[in-house]
């Protein structure tokens, strides 16, 4: 519920913040994410966390014709996407990224941008969303990482110091950007979290960094056949 709450509290400048915190990159981020995602142009495809639905509008961007569902909690946030969405094939739902409201082998593929980390049980939210995508295809997480060497010196302090009040600042709520440093410092090592894709039933479980490594993209695929 205060994770919830939390968003909603900032969605109104959610996107603003993403661009002047991120430097324009989380756009260049989001188009490769994207790539890994498609296997077909054809859809469905599930945005877990749509937040905005900043990342279900590149997958139309790259793939016009498929239909993408977006799903996430906060109801602020997904009002937000609504206008933004207008004239694509997106569906919004509000639900839970630990029970998704969708049957078995939905999706050709699933994808959260900075979500997971958000999720109160991260293997149960990966379970989930290869549980709904169809056999071969792509489970996609993009997620913010620390940095070896200066780079990570260096986005440390930006972490700590300026980050929180940039973000306290324009949107209104400091803890909330307190909690964002907090929580990419907490989350686990990508060698760790692609135990963890491959333990919630996901094959070729690969982690590419992006910018230095500020931000790491997990990709991993369904297999054809369950092992028994």
């Amino acid at each position: 519920m205060a994770i919830r709450e939390m968003f909603d509290s900032i969605a109104p400048r959610y996107d603003l913040l993403n661009r002047l915190l991120s430097a324009g990159r989380d756009i260049h981020w989001r188009r490769f994410a994207v790539k890994k995602l498609l296997t077909s142009l054809e859809g469905p495809y599930l945005d877990v966390a749509t937040g905005t639905a900043d990342v279900a509008l590149e997958i139309t961007k790259q793939a016009p014709t498929c239909r993408v569902v977006g799903l996430d909690f906060a109801f602020r946030m997904l009002e937000l996407a609504k206008p933004k969405i207008a004239g694509q094939p997106i569906e919004l739902v509000r639900g839970d990224a630990l029970a998704m409201p969708f049957p078995d082998n939905t999706f050709l593929g699933s994808i959260v941008a900075y979500g997971v980390r958000n999720f109160p049980d991260r293997l149960q939210g990966l379970k989930e969303m290869a549980r709904v995508v169809k056999p071969g295809g792509r489970v996609v997480i993009l997620e913010f990482s620390t940095p070896p060497g200066l780079v990570g010196e260096v986005y440390h302090l930006y972490f700590h110091h300026i980050l929180p009040r940039i973000g306290g600042l324009l949107s209104g709520n400091p803890r909330a950007y307190s909690y964002l440093h907090e929580s990419v410092e907490a989350f686990p090592p990508p060698q760790v979290f692609c135990d963890m894709m491959a333990e919630a039933g996901l094959a070729r479980v690969r982690a590419l960094p992006l910018t230095f490594g500020i931000t790491m993209c997990y990709v991993g695929e369904k297999p054809w056949h369950t092992e028994t």
